[in-house]
């Protein structure tokens, strides 16, 4: 297949890890997120295009669209969370934070793109959301709100381009360690980001949710995979996780 592929949020975590991979598989893939020097060492190491860019910027984002050309895969990763504190104490900017990229980020970007994924030979939105975008959490309003709205719009936006050669996918990873997710959250507190992960045998790595990515882009154009939720083992569900032991190495 292969192609354009556009990752957003691609300067670390699960969106670098997805550039590499979709790289691997041959496509010329335009890496954005706002930290240059990150885009600039990922392109020395994989041969991407490094594109700085704030998705909530709309004038950004259209000059981007403008100048790309072609594109046959768009993957909204762009997100993240702020904050874990109770609906009765939560900051309403972090909220409006995690809309503004979460859920208006991939709005602009996907829009942008639209007429571009619509004009080649069959074209393929992924969007990785979260299990936080279908099951609450004490602390996770407002992450959980955001990724509510990512599912809806991804949703609706399937619905809307039905009778169209362009597929609209939706990754949802439960836990997932990366460098950076926990420690944002936590406003840079190591020890309450180490804390989410403790005894937890093996979460899963960003790694593993771009090998779910490039398995839902290189499946036939005509397989969609709607949802494609993701857990480690140890996680049954949001409110199921072993701590401890569970592989003998």
């Amino acid at each position: 297949m292969a192609g354009t592929a556009v990752v957003t949020g691609a300067s670390s975590g699960i969106g670098a890890a997805t550039a590499r991979r979709l790289a691997k598989d041959g496509f010329e893939v335009v890496a954005i997120a706002r930290r240059a020097d990150r885009l600039h060492r990922l392109a020395e190491e994989t041969g991407t295009r490094p594109y700085p860019l704030d998705v909530t910027d709309e004038g950004a984002v259209r000059r981007f669209a403008a100048e790309l050309g072609a594109c046959d895969v768009l993957v909204n990763n762009a997100g993240g969370a702020l904050g874990a504190d109770p609906v009765a104490e939560a900051d309403a900017a972090d909220w409006e934070r995690m809309y503004a990229v979460n859920v208006l980020g991939t709005l602009r970007v996907t829009q942008a793109l639209l007429p571009l994924l619509r004009a080649g030979r069959g074209g393929t939105v992924v969007t990785v959301t979260s299990t936080a975008a279908f099951a609450a959490y004490e602390g996770g309003g407002g992450y959980c709100a955001a990724k509510y709205g990512e599912r809806a719009l991804v949703e609706t936006l399937r619905l809307e381009l039905c009778g169209e050669p362009v597929r609209v996918v939706e990754v949802a990873p439960g836990m997932v360690r990366t460098e950076e997710f926990a420690l944002n959250r936590m406003r840079g507190d190591a020890d309450r980001a180490a804390a989410v992960y403790e005894g937890v045998d093996r979460p899963l790595s960003a790694d593993d949710v771009a090998e779910c990515v490039a398995l839902a882009v290189g499946l036939p154009q005509h397989v969609n995979v709607d949802r494609l939720v993701v857990r480690p083992l140890a996680q049954a569900a949001q409110y199921r996780l072993h701590r401890g032991p569970l592989f003998r190495d």
